[in-house]
């Protein structure tokens, strides 16, 4: 399930590249075609949302269901030292999960955002030239 965690690594990237250049100042030029383009990419974005759910059963499932050392002698040092390590990774994938679904939040917010703002500007311009 690797290719899953990539996935979401290069999503998470990419939302927040996307969500950087709508909120950096100075680039009103170029807002109307960041605001399209970033419409265009909410609705596959929002398939990664399923993925993430997948994910986070799975990382649940890993720390629920870690198996129990069966020896008379407990856990060696290199089982505890596999067990830290897959809980460190776990937690690691339980964060990137919780960044994907709140940039995409953000994003999906902000979008929306500005293009309520460059409607109420075009009524305000059509107002201002009725009146």
């Amino acid at each position: 399930m690797e290719l899953g965690w990539v996935l979401l690594g290069y999503a998470v990237a990419a939302e927040a590249v996307m969500l950087l250049l709508l909120t950096i100042p100075g680039l009103e030029s170029l807002r109307v075609g960041l605001v399209t383009a970033v419409r265009g990419t909410l609705k596959p974005l929002l398939l990664l949302l399923p993925l993430c759910l997948f994910l986070m059963v799975q990382v649940y499932w890993q720390c629920v269901c870690w198996p129990a050392v069966a020896s008379e002698h407990g856990c060696t040092h290199s089982d505890n030292l596999q067990h830290e390590k897959s809980l460190v990774e776990s937690n690691l994938n339980a964060i990137l999960i919780a960044t994907a679904f709140l940039l995409y939040w953000l994003l999906f917010s902000i979008t929306n955002l500005l293009v309520r703002v460059h409607q109420l500007g075009q009524q305000l311009e059509t107002l201002k030239m009725k009146g």
